[in-house]
């Protein structure tokens, strides 16, 4: 007996009322304005910043002990990605079979994906699961405080800025009905089913991997959503204009801010860099000086 069919998958996925009919606007969708968008941005940094100087106040420098919060923590994340996955493939698959005679001419269904029509909506299944992404930002920055009162010496400035980045690049995304988000919620949730499930075991205690997976996940993420901005663009000029793309400019020049940021972390990093360490907000447990030699891998710059 199976407990889960594909037509039941794909219900509860992409063809439920909920769903189906989801429309992005202030009155109907929680956090939908400008004003929560600032003021949640605001009280995570200020929240962040207040916990590193109490720490710094009362002189803690080792490691407050945080139980098994991290593990479930990654473990939810993965699952969550993988969901929210799952979701965006099936419903993106509902949406083209269902407005595929509108673009058809004009547009391939990859196209389609990476740029809107012009006068798109964000309303629908697709939009559905951007918004139920942007809302998963927000529990992703909990590893930012975990990062903190493991490592009370050191404050978390690039997960910090990462991590506000993404939550208001991904309400530009919403707000703008930006073109090529498919894409892009695709590509990240898949990297972050795999990033957070090797840090949960981590977390339980399995063996970590020589292999830096962390860094190549993120080198991974970074060029495909380089390669998405540049399909917009492309498209923009040859099929006749994609929708979003004043929201394209602008959600580019955070991604340049956030790829400087990516490339001096590990510009920094690559002589001597950590096996552990945190790729798009998974933080790194501090290192003593023995664990430090045994897990750091120096390079010679000549080789």
């Amino acid at each position: 007996m199976t407990f889960f069919q594909t037509g039941d998958l794909n219900y509860l996925l992409a063809e439920q009322p909920a769903i189906v009919h989801f429309r992005w606007s202030p009155s109907e969708s929680w956090g939908a304005t400008w004003l929560f968008l600032f003021t949640s941005i605001s009280t995570y940094i200020i929240t962040a910043a207040t916990l590193h100087l109490l720490l710094r106040l009362f002189r803690c420098r080792h490691p407050v002990s945080l139980g098994p919060f991290p593990a479930l923590h990654s473990l939810a994340l993965a699952l969550l990605s993988a969901i929210i996955f799952t979701g965006i493939l099936l419903s993106s698959i509902a949406e083209i079979r269902d407005t595929r005679w509108f673009w058809r001419r004009s547009k391939t269904p990859f196209q389609w994906l990476l740029c809107f029509p012009l006068g798109t909506r964000p309303s629908g299944r697709v939009f559905f699961w951007s918004y139920i992404f942007y809302l998963s930002r927000f529990l992703h920055i909990f590893k930012t405080f975990f990062t903190i009162l493991r490592n009370p010496r050191s404050f978390p400035y690039f997960q910090l800025f990462n991590h506000s980045i993404l939550i208001v690049m991904t309400f530009i995304w919403l707000e703008f009905t930006q073109s090529f988000q498919v894409l892009a919620i695709l590509s990240m949730t898949l990297v972050f089913t795999l990033v957070y499930g090797y840090r949960f075991c981590i977390e339980i205690g399995l063996q970590k991997s020589y292999f830096p997976f962390s860094m190549f996940c993120q080198i991974v993420l970074v060029v495909t959503n380089l390669a998405w901005h540049i399909g917009v663009l492309i498209l923009h000029f040859l099929k006749g204009g994609c929708n979003g793309m004043g929201a394209w400019v602008f959600n580019s020049v955070l991604n340049s801010f956030v790829l400087f940021f990516v490339l001096d972390f590990y510009v920094r990093k690559c002589l001597c860099i950590e096996r552990d360490f945190a790729a798009f907000g998974v933080e790194t447990k501090p290192l003593t000086s023995e664990t430090k030699s045994k897990n750091t891998v120096c390079f010679n710059p000549r080789t």
